[in-house]
């Protein structure tokens, strides 16, 4: 009959430890299942005969830096210390390393490239490739990655006695074929429903915002932060584990059918490119954003499957990726926020630390008037607006000309939700005019659709 018995783990931190030690455990005679929580710092085991030598596990897992107590029982006070001294050291590396990426991402938003590289329902396919890297080397690899790999033996032993590399690739390969064209599919039905719904400009940032508390969630989570370990956006593993019974998916053909089902066990990363699928509105773009997305998770899942790659061996790597990506993640969700401010109207991160006394009216910086209205011209280009400040008088009438000198993505047109209903849209090469009547004194916003290109127009008595 199977026992249980419950260790402490001191040094299990990220997602992908949880899979390397129920990896190794199941190397131990006599030990039928692991249950491995970083949330907790604990690891379940379920064995036959007689308990695991806790030396011997612990000699396992001395690389890794892993430490098994029983349950109850503390660890040293000098492994206290030097456990915390090297999880802080490990934070500050993750932390230069994601700051370094995120200096390279303002300044490629500053030369009109960086909506490339931020997540959101108008970016980039490139961009959601990235979010699938991360999501794959962190928080799905946990989830998606630990169900792989409890079929890896038996899919393994099903498709070739030969065990050539090539074979063993084979479900493998299946497994994230189904995952990809059912994240294309499902994500262009979500596409779908959001153009059916017509979300309004100011629903839509507000859901954008709640996506991105999320992923501040998400991110908190990644860097080990206690209060937020066991907050998960997964099914729970009781359900996980009767999803991936290997008596259910004994078929040559179910590592495909098993892929497609992915889409309904989702991790936070997952629940985000959801989200962003269903504000594009488009069935095309829906589809794509998750289809690229689980594109970009393939490349760990496929590591984790085949368990050939040193990096999933390497925890300490393992682990510092995790940090940086929850990093990123966490300067992604909060750089959104702001930009859902611009486009709301409201004052952003940037208004911090910026001065924002009254200014004084000065008749050389208020636009001439002709024929009874205002006039102010600017370009407007990727990069962003020039100039991107404007003083004009209440109560008097306002011509707008805005020259598109190449803009791209959201910034082909330009919302001020304060000032005017509706957008102003732009055309390369080509003069936009807007009139709108400014009612109120006070500093107004103007931005793209994403907010990352941003303005003011000052409205003065």
């Amino acid at each position: 009959m199977a026992k249980q018995h419950t260790y402490k783990v001191s040094g299990m931190h990220c997602a992908s430890c949880e899979i390397l030690v129920e990896k190794k455990l199941l190397e131990i005679d006599g030990i039928k299942s692991i249950d491995a929580s970083t949330s907790n710092g604990q690891v379940v085991i379920n064995y036959e005969g007689e308990l695991p030598d806790l030396h011997k596990i612990n000699n396992l897992f001395k690389k890794e830096g892993y430490f098994f107590s029983d349950v109850g029982s503390e660890l040293g006070i000098g492994h206290k210390a030097s456990e915390g001294k090297k999880v802080l050291n490990k934070t500050f590396l993750a932390f230069d390393i994601a700051l370094f990426f995120i200096v390279v991402f303002l300044l490629l938003e500053k030369v009109g490239v960086g909506g490339l590289l931020n997540v959101g329902s108008e970016s980039s396919l490139g961009a959601f490739f990235g979010f699938g890297l991360l999501a794959g080397f962190s928080s799905c690899a946990a989830l998606v990655g630990g169900i792989v790999l409890s079929m890896s033996k038996q899919w393994s032993e099903l498709y070739s006695e030969k065990q050539t590399t090539a074979q063993k690739l084979q479900p493998h390969l299946m497994f994230n074929i189904g995952r990809i064209i059912s994240y294309g599919v499902f994500g262009a039905f979500l596409g779908a429903v959001g153009s059916q719904i017509k979300v309004s400009v100011g629903l839509t940032s507000f859901l954008i915002i709640l996506i991105s508390f999320v992923m501040m969630a998400l991110a908190l989570q990644m860097l080990g932060i206690k209060a937020f370990r066991e907050f998960q956006f997964a099914l729970p593993k009781s359900i996980t584990r009767n999803i991936a019974d290997e008596k259910k998916f004994s078929g040559k053909y179910m590592p495909f059918v098993m892929g497609a089902l992915t889409f309904f066990l989702p991790c936070g990363f997952t629940i985000t490119a959801q989200g962003l699928a269903l504000l594009s509105g488009s069935l095309l773009q829906g589809g794509l954003i998750m289809a690229v997305f689980a594109l970009g998770t393939a490349p760990a899942l496929l590591i984790i499957g085949m368990s050939s790659v040193k990096f999933f061996s390497k925890p300490n790597y393992a682990e510092t990726f995790s940090k940086v990506a929850g990093f990123l993640v966490l300067f992604f969700a909060l750089f959104n926020i702001n930009a859902q401010m611009n486009v709301l109207g409201f004052p952003g991160f940037g208004s911090l630390f910026t001065n924002n006394s009254d200014s004084m009216a000065n008749q050389k910086d208020l636009p001439v008037i002709v024929n009874g209205k205002q006039i102010i011209k600017m370009n407007a280009s990727a990069s962003g607006y020039s100039p991107s400040y404007f003083k004009v008088r209440v109560g008097v009438p306002v011509i707008w000309e805005i020259t598109d000198t190449g803009t791209s993505g959201c910034t082909n047109a330009v919302i001020s939700k304060s000032l005017f209903s509706g957008s102003i849209p732009l055309t390369p090469g080509k003069v936009s005019v807007k009139e709108f009547t400014p009612e109120k004194a006070g500093k107004y916003k103007f931005s793209c659709w994403m907010g990352m290109v941003v303005g003011t127009i000052e409205v003065i008595n």
